[in-house]
Formats: C-alpha cells, sequence, structure tokens
C-alpha cells in the first residue's frame, strides 16, 4: 500500500487509517525473578499455537515481560486460558481491555451533580433511547471562566449517537464532545506516561 504524499487527500489518509486492523494484546510476566527470555523458554516448552490453531501477530521481550498480539479476541482469550491451565504457577498473564470512550458534555448547569446527570440525560433526552447504565459518570470540572463541564464514558455505539449532539440538561442545552486529554509527565515533559512511572532524566 502507497504511503500518503504531499498530494493525498485528507480523505485519502482517513481511508488509509482506517484499515488498520485491532489487535488483541497481552502481558505475560514471571511470578518469579525470571528474564524475558526464560518465560518464552516456558512458553514454547508448553503451548503449542499450532494445535491450538491460534496465530499471532507479535511474541517480543520488553521489560521483563513478554508482550503477545493476535488479531482475533477468541486468539487472545484461547492463549489465556491455556497459559494459565499449564503455566500458572510460574507465569502471570494480562489480557489488555481498551479502555471505552470519553465524551465532554460542555456548561453542565451548576444544580446537576456528577450522580444525577446519568438520569438527567435519560429522562430529559427521550429520543436518544439511552437505558440505565449506558452511560457512566466519571467527574465534573470547573475551568478558569468557571464553566462546569462533564466527563462521561460511554460505549462505542453510544459515542456515534452522541457525538456533536445538543442535549437537554435542567433548563440548558448542553453540546457534547470528544473528550482528549494529553497524559504528559511531569519530570522529563514527555507524553504517554505520568510522573510515577518515569524512567527518564
Amino acid at each position: 500500500m502507497a504511503l500518503p504524499t504531499e498530494t493525498t487527500s485528507k480523505s485519502d489518509v482517513t481511508a488509509v487509517r482506517g484499515t488498520k486492523a485491532t489487535v488483541f494484546k497481552m502481558t505475560v510476566k514471571c511470578r518469579g525473578e525470571h528474564a524475558p527470555d526464560s518465560i518464552k523458554q516456558i512458553l514454547n516448552a508448553n503451548i503449542i499455537p499450532g494445535e491450538m490453531k491460534v496465530g499471532f501477530k507479535t511474541f517480543k521481550s520488553c521489560n521483563r515481560e513478554v508482550i503477545v498480539e493476535t488479531n482475533s479476541k477468541e486468539e487472545i482469550e484461547a492463549l489465556d486460558q491455556e497459559i494459565r491451565a499449564k503455566c500458572g504457577d510460574e507465569l502471570e498473564v494480562r489480557v489488555h481491555t481498551r479502555r471505552k470512550p470519553r465524551l465532554i458534555i460542555i456548561n453542565v448547569p451548576e444544580g446537576i451533580s456528577t450522580n444525577k446527570i446519568e438520569d438527567t440525560i435519560i429522562r430529559q433526552n427521550p429520543e436518544l433511547n439511552l437505558q440505565k447504565g449506558s452511560i457512566v459518570s466519571m467527574f465534573i470540572y470547573i475551568t478558569k471562566k468557571t464553566y462546569r463541564h462533564a466527563v462521561i464514558e460511554v460505549g462505542e455505539d453510544r459515542r456515534k449517537n452522541l457525538l456533536h449532539k445538543k442535549i437537554k440538561l435542567g433548563w440548558q442545552i448542553c453540546k457534547i464532545d470528544d473528550y482528549i486529554v494529553a497524559t504528559r509527565c511531569y519530570n522529563c515533559s514527555k507524553f504517554n506516561h505520568r510522573t510515577q512511572g518515569c524512567r527518564g532524566k
């Protein structure tokens, strides 16, 4: 597949990005003090992917752990069960789960608290066909201009229905958008990790 060039349109770039397949990932580490190579040896001695009809995309060492990636949920679940059954005494497995999308509700009225947001949205916006439990209220924060914004967590299907919509909350019409915050370390100023897990200078 050709890479986007200077003449590639924005829609073409989006199409190329959209072809990226979903990857399912797990982390395997030793219960004792063993190197990543030892983890691979234990897996090779006990787990035979060919007999399980399981393929994998990545099998690599990283920070005293081994990362395994597959192309399907069924494959990663089958590997998880097999490793726990045959190597549970020596290895610890953690299957990575994707966090649900978060949305921000702009300018929430003063009288609506975090624990009342879901019920209020469902009651005042019946056209959205929302059910109890489809929205999880995370927190409300106040900006420097004293606007109150609420952050909610929803499923991927609900995100598509709610994104860029305007909903009724009390006597206010509120807009919904994606909640995107870049995680940045205060120690080294780099992104995608916090100070507690920083290994830089």
